[in-house]
């Protein structure tokens, strides 16, 4: 702006200099002409007023007189007669040496045949001003009245001093009054121009100061109305933008906005929680590569073709976890059919899922388990009755064998007495500061023995003290059940290792074994309710199918989560991770 006023103001003086120098010239030259023309009358009159003289008086009589009348005109006076031969001549009165006086007159006269007209010229500097006069009605000779320009030139300073002091000051005065009017009328311009940059900049707070009510007041008044208006236009969108966003982020349902250029450009809470996914690995990356799922790659492409409306159910693994997911896609089609994106929404169906595949699976899971230990109670009890039961080596045998179903029996009801009680909202833990490595001593200590009769080596890596806060005997139940599968799937020989490694955040428990392993496709499944890897040997071994599952269910009850690895043939690895800080309800 401080350049716009500069490049004003020079426009301003350029224009008004140039005037002002159009007008001194103009002036300059009037006034020269003026004067110039003044002395030539002057000069006219006194040459004619001296021809008068000379037609009625004799030149001898009035030599004096002419003396005396050049001195006073400051004229040089020279009178010739018919044959240009010099009769009086005052002398010079210029630097003009005689010889060249009368040359330059003879000049003039062989230029203009005088009769009875006079003749003015200028030549060296000095006016020469010639007039015929008569005698006794005959051309008598001439008058010649030669006057330097000394005198114009002085006239003509004087002009231009008293043109240029009173122009300049004219300047001056102009110059003030330009830069007053400027500084009025270009700081309102100044003040609403930087507001009008700061509302550019989205500063809607921004104001300028009021002013006079001329056009610049006008101005002012219209960008603050300008500013007051954005303004409420911005906290409109702003809560407009909060709600949506505050809907978006607690809807809950997963949501995620793909541009026609096929790049995510939003995911919600929902999403990210339902995926586990960070939003880095999402946001601003094309779909085909952000998406590890060739389903919604495959539902995404689909939209793209065909441009319609798309509901499918998608099975997908997530972790060690396999859900159920609703998913529907519509294009977003803006004004004038212009293709925006696409929509996804994620309905996560698992828990309804798994309530309608329980209710297809539980009383033949349940039946099946219970089937075994009824058969064989009902077995040997019938075999008993019909008479063995008089033989006091079978009658211990079968009665063993009874006491053994019927405690597997009493295991699967307690253990799904324990899981239905771990599924309820109203389970919560005994919160209490718990030496997980004093806790997992106590755990190895119980195992020791059965490890050594299968001739497997048990070993526990731990620190002398890792607290943190839980429930001991849920935390308990957690590793019973890990240990418990890994002795009853590793072969004799082979080796488990019970270690706790302590984190920044978090404390992970792993378990480790080197027993027959788990398929990579059969990891998602194993904590699901009576899953069985090895389906003969896990019935054999007297498990419910069901452990797992509690275990799964435990740890997320002390807000951490547990993962799996695992190589078939060459064994598997549990790990429980527990965050070191947690916040129960």
């Amino acid at each position: 702006m401080t350049s716009f006023r500069s490049r004003l103001l020079f426009g301003l003086v350029t224009l008004i200099v140039t005037v002002l120098i159009c007008l001194g010239i103009l002036l300059g030259q009037l006034f020269k002409d003026f004067y110039v023309e003044t002395m030539n009358i002057r000069m006219e009159k006194e040459a004619k007023a001296i021809a008068i003289l000379l037609k009625n008086e004799s030149l001898d009589r009035i030599r004096q007189d002419l003396q005396e009348m050049s001195e006073a005109l400051s004229s040089r006076i020279t009178i010739l007669d018919n044959h240009e031969k010099t009769l009086f001549d005052t002398g010079h009165v210029a630097h003009i040496s005689d010889e060249d006086h009368e040359q330059i007159i003879r000049n003039i006269l062989r230029r203009n045949q005088l009769n009875q007209f006079s003749v003015i010229e200028k030549t060296d500097d000095v006016y020469y001003y010639i007039v015929p006069f008569t005698k006794n009605g005959k051309n008598a000779g001439y008058v010649i009245l030669s006057s330097p320009t000394n005198s114009l030139k002085k006239v003509t300073q004087q002009i231009w001093g008293v043109l240029i002091s009173s122009l300049g000051t004219a300047l001056i005065v102009i110059i003030l009054l330009g830069l007053k009017i400027a500084d009025q009328y270009m700081k309102p311009i100044e003040a609403a121009t930087k507001v009008a940059f700061e509302l550019a900049k989205g500063n809607y707070k921004a104001r300028v100061p009021h002013v006079k009510n001329n056009e610049t007041g006008m101005l002012v008044h219209s960008i603050n109305r300008l500013a007051r208006n954005l303004q409420e236009i911005s906290k409109a969108r702003e809560m407009e933008t909060d709600r949506l966003h505050t809907l978006i982020e607690n809807v809950g349902i997963g949501l995620i906005l793909i541009d026609s250029r096929g790049y995510i450009n939003l995911i919600n809470r929902a999403f990210k929680e339902s995926f586990h996914i960070h939003p880095v690995d999402y946001l601003y990356r094309p779909y085909t590569e952000a998406f590890a799922h060739k389903e919604i790659v495959q539902l995404v492409n689909e939209i793209f073709m065909k441009e319609t409306k798309i509901r499918k159910q998608l099975l997908l693994t997530i972790g060690i976890d396999r859900k159920h997911f609703e998913v529907y896609g519509a294009p977003i089609i803006g004004t004038n059919d212009e293709w925006k994106g696409i929509v996804l929404v994620f309905h996560d169906i698992t828990e309804l899922k798994k309530l309608e595949q329980m209710r297809k699976d539980f009383v033949a899971n349940v039946s099946h388990e219970l089937k075994t230990p009824i058969t064989s109670i009902k077995g040997f009890a019938e075999t008993l009755l019909d008479g063995a039961m008089k033989d006091e080596q079978t009658l211990e045998y079968f009665l063993s064998i009874i006491w053994k179903e019927s405690e597997r029996l009493q295991t699967l009801v307690q253990d799904l007495l324990d899981l239905s009680k771990i599924e309820q909202q109203g389970f919560r833990l005994h919160l209490e500061t718990v030496d997980l490595a004093d806790l997992l001593r106590e755990i190895a200590v119980m195992f020791q023995q059965k490890a050594e009769e299968k001739g497997i080596d048990f070993y526990l890596h731990a620190p002398k003290l890792v607290y943190m806060e839980g429930d001991a005997n849920r935390i308990k139940q957690i590793f019973i059940n890990l240990i418990t599968n890994a002795l009853t799937y590793t072969p004799k020989g082979g080796k488990v290792e019970l270690m706790i490694e302590e984190k920044e955040k978090e404390i992970l428990v792993h378990v480790k074994d080197t027993g027959i392993g788990i398929d990579e496709q059969e990891i998602p499944r194993i904590f699901e309710r009576f899953y069985r890897v090895d389906k003969a040997r896990g019935r054999n071994s007297g498990g419910t199918g069901l452990g797992l599952a509690i275990v799964k269910h435990l740890v997320e009850a002390h807000h951490g989560h547990i993962t799996v690895k695992s190589t078939v043939g060459k064994g598997t690895t549990f790990t429980v991770h527990f965050p070191k800080q947690m916040q129960f309800d």
